[in-house]
């Protein structure tokens, strides 16, 4: 959906679900609780961290200035709760949700094919965006995602229930017993995944990167997306990149 829908949907649901449980004779704290983790889970409709803090935090601010003084001090600390319980602190130094475009991955296979039952996990799984992409391209394999958030990755494992998600941190998952690692994270990300990725991929796994460039390595390939971003495909053994060399703009 197109900014600000998402946010307008989700505060109009949070308000919606507000009045419902007044109107029912609910408690105050129910009441005010579910609305916000309402505004909290509908955060994941936000492209960037702002968006997500805004959509989240839009019910309770909009309750505030519209004469919620009477809600007692410490309901106000909910919505921060729940935020941080749906965005860890740690998941903010990687990308808190970056969703894989549906149709982003659908060209891998002719450049990077695999055997039937190979395992392709996504590193960073979010809401299932990219095991979605993953699967179109590869429906014969086997998925697995890891996702810091664990509200994250309940609603991960919902959507994708073919696939193995786990809670826990990428960078101590092991890479070593995939044939694939897919990611979707931020440029200041990347040297660490080529270093990761040199020291656990087996010959013949591949390292995927969509938009983000790992520029201490040679990328084997580079196809674009249909929305036009770049999908970075390096393969081990890795080959570092020679200091000053650049990358050609040419695709793979």
């Amino acid at each position: 959906m197109p900014w600000p829908l998402p946010a307008l949907v989700a505060w109009g649901g949070a308000w919606l679900l507000y009045r419902a449980g007044a109107a029912l004779g609910w408690p105050l704290w129910l009441a005010l609780g579910l609305a916000t983790t309402c505004g909290v889970l509908a955060s994941v409709l936000g492209t960037t961290p702002w968006r997500r803090g805004l959509i989240a935090l839009g019910f309770p601010l909009s309750l505030l200035l519209a004469g919620g003084a009477a809600v007692p001090a410490w309901a106000w600390l909910l919505p921060l709760g729940l935020l941080l319980l749906v965005y860890p602190l740690n998941a903010w130094r990687d990308a808190p949700l970056f969703p894989t475009p549906r149709d982003a991955l659908l060209e891998l296979k002719q450049l990077a094919p695999l055997p039937a039952g190979a395992s392709v996990l996504d590193a960073g799984s979010g809401v299932g965006d990219g095991l979605l992409a993953l699967r179109r391209a590869y429906p014969g394999a086997r998925f697995h995602g890891v996702e810091w958030s664990w509200p994250l990755r309940a609603l991960c494992a919902l959507r994708c229930p073919w696939a193995r998600v786990r809670q826990g941190d990428l960078w101590r998952s092991d890479w070593r017993v995939h044939a694939m690692v897919y990611m979707f994270q931020r440029p200041e990300s990347m040297d660490r995944a080529a270093a990761k990725a040199e020291a656990e991929l087996q010959p013949g796994a591949w390292l995927v990167s969509l938009e983000f460039e790992a520029r201490a390595l040679v990328p084997q390939h580079r196809l674009v997306a249909p929305d036009g971003r770049p999908v970075w495909l390096y393969r081990a053994p890795l080959r570092r990149r020679a200091a000053g060399v650049l990358t050609s703009p040419a695709g793979g």
